[in-house]
């Protein structure tokens, strides 16, 4: 969970709850703490690698994912100490589906911290090196900056030509590889949902916005990066991923309101093998936007409200 969500949760005027409160600023010590230790290991991995010199090589690489994992299995375990949060994989994953074989992650994305989350599980549980299509924006938090930028990333910018830069880290996946990415674009909300929807009519694209019109609880996918992975790593398989437990977390004011969370965020994985991804780029958005609706269904079923 980024740290700027957890101080404003902490130091905000959301609540007097003293135990929230608590709960809330341990987080925040926990974030911080990890955050220096993590940059002095980072500086001696740059000393190491002789002032940055072989900070691309296998070797160095690896040890910033072991890094990685270390960070995101501490945070983990102290959210599910203090905060009371679970996460529960249901579904193919990469070990079982197809072991060996280099992935392409697409996923929902809704809730503080799911990216977080959806990426511990992937190098931790699965043992997976990912590289993560992310906003620019998380730039700001230290660590993200210095040991994503280390690693075969891309932080979209609005002037970047995100497509290509999707295309060229989806390219030369190896066995252990995952890319990793949210078609959507953006967290969702219900406000952000009509946007997406009336950017597809301004568009012209009547027949999607329709589409997108009858999910309610994600957002339109936007297709170019997925299409562009697609292109760039035919022999990658594909992972969809669906997640619930954390939909009704739109602002701090609600993360606040519902410390401590006690709750179980559940991760529905679906594998589909290269040879049966379409081929047509129009047989591919169609494709998405399939499973984007199985996805929206799946949660309708098993978020809240759904009475599982």
């Amino acid at each position: 969970m980024p740290v700027w969500l957890l101080l404003a949760g902490a130091f905000g005027p959301l609540g007097s709850g003293r135990m929230r409160a608590l709960r809330v600023s341990w987080m925040v010590a926990v974030y911080l703490f990890l955050e220096v230790v993590a940059l002095l290991v980072l500086f001696g991995l740059w000393v190491g690698s002789g002032c940055g010199w072989r900070l691309r090589g296998p070797r160095f690489q690896r040890a910033h994912y072991v890094l990685t994992g270390k960070f995101l299995r501490i945070l983990y375990a102290q959210a599910r100490w203090s905060l009371g949060v679970k996460v529960a994989v249901v579904g193919a994953d990469p070990d079982v589906a197809a072991p060996g074989r280099p992935e392409l992650v697409f996923c929902r994305h809704a809730g503080p911290g799911d990216s977080f989350l959806l990426v511990h599980a992937l190098v931790n549980w699965f043992d997976r090196e990912p590289r993560i299509v992310l906003k620019a924006g998380l730039q700001w938090d230290p660590v993200i900056d210095v040991m994503l930028n280390r690693l075969p990333n891309h932080f979209v910018t609005v002037s970047a030509d995100a497509e290509s830069m999707i295309g060229r880290l989806a390219t030369g996946l190896d066995h252990n590889d995952v890319l990793v990415l949210f078609p959507e674009g953006g967290n969702f909300t219900p406000s952000r949902r009509e946007k997406a929807i009336q950017r597809l009519r301004d568009l012209g694209l009547h027949t999607m916005a329709e589409r997108a019109e009858r999910m309610r609880h994600v957002l339109a996918p936007r297709p170019g990066g997925t299409l562009a992975a697609l292109d760039a790593a035919p022999e990658a398989g594909v992972i969809w991923v669906a997640h619930t437990g954390l939909d009704r977390l739109l602002s701090v004011a609600d993360v606040w309101r519902h410390l401590p969370l006690d709750l179980t965020i559940t991760m529905r994985w679906w594998s589909v093998d290269a040879e049966e991804v379409p081929t047509g780029q129009e047989e591919r958005v169609d494709w998405l936007y399939e499973w984007w609706a199985r996805i929206d269904a799946w949660i309708d079923r098993h978020g809240p409200g759904s009475g599982s």
